[in-house]
C-alpha cells in the first residue's frame, strides 16, 4: 500500500494542511468527496495497516499527505462502482466483511499475555514435566503387507542389499518410502507398539527381524541414537506464548461455532463450486 502511497507524489497531491486546534475525536472529518466524509478514525485505522519499517522516517506531515490523498483517491473511485454494484461484488463485500470481523474478535483473544500458570502448563503438556535426559533415537524403517514380504527383505538384507534402496522400491509407508525409511529423529513413546520397543533393543545400524503392526510388518535399522535434555521454560518462552495464543483462538472459534445453529443445506452437489456464471458479470 505504501509504494502506491508514494507514487501518488507524482500526481497532484491534496493537502488540507494541520487540523484546527479544536478537540478531534474518530469523527472528525478530514475531507469529503461529493459529500462522503473521510474520518481521521479512517486515516488512523489506515496508518495503523502500514509497515512501520516502510513509514521509518518519512515525516508525519508527508505521510499525512499521502494517506489522504490515498484515501481521497480511493473513495472517488469507489464510489462510481458502487452505483453499479455487480452480484461479485457484493458477495465479495460480505465475504470482506465477516473475515475482518472475526479476524478482529481473535486478535482480541490473541492479545492477552500469557500467564505464568499458562506457561507452566503448555510447557508441561509438550515435555511431560521432566527434566531428566530422554534417549531419543533415528530409525528406517521397511514396511509391507505380509510377514512372507517382510522374511523375504530380510533375508535380502542379510545377503547385502541396500536397505535405502529396498526401502524406496518396495515400503509401502508414503512418508518415509521415498526418504529410504528415514523416520528422522523420535522419541519411543511416539512410535506404536511393539515397533518402539524394538527400536530400543538395537544397535547402531543393527537390523532387526521382521516386526508386527496394525500397519503392516515393518524391517526396522537404527540408524543412531542421542541423548536429549528437555529446554528450561526460558529457553522456548516465545514459542510456549505464540502455541498458548494459538489454542486460545482455536478454542474461541470451536466454542463460538459449537454455541451457534448451524444448518447445512443437504442434496447441493460440490460441482456447483464451477458455476461461476452464477455471480454474473
Amino acid at each position: 500500500m505504501l509504494k502506491t502511497l508514494l507514487a501518488a507524489t507524482a500526481l497532484t497531491a491534496v493537502s488540507l494542511g494541520a487540523l484546527p486546534a479544536l478537540a478531534q475525536d474518530a469523527d472528525t472529518v478530514v475531507a469529503t468527496v461529493n459529500g462522503e466524509t473521510i474520518t481521521l478514525g479512517q486515516l488512523i485505522a489506515m496508518r495503523q495497516g502500514l509497515d512501520a519499517e516502510q513509514t521509518q522516517g518519512l515525516p508525519d506531515a508527508a505521510l499525512w499527505d499521502l494517506m489522504l490523498d490515498q484515501m481521497i483517491r480511493q473513495t472517488a473511485v469507489a464510489q462510481v462502482a458502487s452505483k453499479d454494484l455487480s452480484k461479485r461484488d457484493a458477495i465479495g463485500l460480505e465475504i470482506e466483511r465477516r473475515a475482518y470481523l472475526a479476524g478482529s474478535a481473535l486478535e482480541k483473544v490473541a492479545a492477552a499475555e500469557p500467564t505464568e500458570a499458562e506457561l507452566k502448563a503448555a510447557y508441561d503438556q509438550i515435555f511431560g514435566g521432566e527434566t531428566e535426559p530422554k534417549i531419543e533415537y533415528n530409525a528406517a524403517h521397511i514396511l509391507v503387507k505380509t510377514k512372507e514380504e517382510a522374511e523375504a527383505i530380510e533375508k535380502q538384507l542379510k545377503e547385502g542389499g541396500d536397505f535405502g534402496a529396498i526401502a524406496a522400491e518396495k515400503s509401502t509407508d508414503p512418508g518415509s518410502g521415498p526418504n529410504k525409511g528415514d523416520l528422522g529423529w523420535f522419541q519411543p513413546e511416539q512410535m506404536v507398539q511393539p515397533f518402539a520397543d524394538v527400536v530400543k533393543t538395537l544397535k547402531k545400524d543393527e537390523i532387526s527381524a521382521p516386526v508386527e503392526t496394525q500397519f503392516g510388518w515393518h524391517v526396522i535399522k537404527l540408524i543412531d541414537q542421542r541423548e536429549v535434555t528437555p529446554p528450561k521454560l526460558d529457553e522456548v518462552k516465545d514459542q510456549l506464548v505464540i502455541q498458548i495464543r494459538r489454542d486460545k483462538v482455536q478454542a474461541e472459534i470451536e466454542k463460538r461455532v459449537a454455541e451457534s445453529k448451524v444448518e447445512k443445506t443437504e442434496g447441493l452437489s460440490p460441482e456447483l463450486l464451477k458455476k461461476t456464471e452464477l455471480l454474473g458479470e
